[in-house]
């Protein structure tokens, strides 16, 4: 059985600072590099959680369309947290992009890299 992956990438959404893809196509899936909260064309973050974690779904979101997939596709997700005093104010930003049918998942606080208050990787159907 021949399996392939595809490289997506987009100018949407900023470009790797190391060794990977925005995101991959395999198998009928779209996996999504994580993305921090910082715009595509200046390579600056927002202030606040909430502006970072409108900015890092806007960042998925691009790779995702990219890919030919979207938003509505997402079965998982997962959500890294410079402090997990932040997670009511992401969770409320969160919910306007899966106001139906959200999909599973994960919350954490990490170490993350920079100033960057957020990090968001995503894997979607197509």
């Amino acid at each position: 059985m021949l399996r392939e992956k595809q490289i997506i990438t987009t100018e949407k959404a900023p470009t790797p600072a190391g060794q990977y893809s925005q995101g991959i196509y395999a198998d009928g899936f779209v996996f999504v590099a994580g993305q921090v909260g910082i715009d595509p064309v200046t390579r600056k973050a927002p202030h606040g959680i909430a502006a970072q974690t409108r900015q890092a779904l806007s960042n998925v979101k691009a790779v995702l369309e990219a890919a030919g997939a979207s938003l509505d596709g997402v079965v998982r997700v997962g959500v890294y947290l410079r402090s997990i005093q932040d997670f009511a104010e992401m969770n409320k930003v969160y919910s306007e992009f899966f106001p139906k049918f959200p999909p599973a998942r994960t919350t954490v606080q990490a170490v993350l890299a920079s100033d960057y208050l957020i990090e968001i990787d995503a894997v979607a159907m197509k």
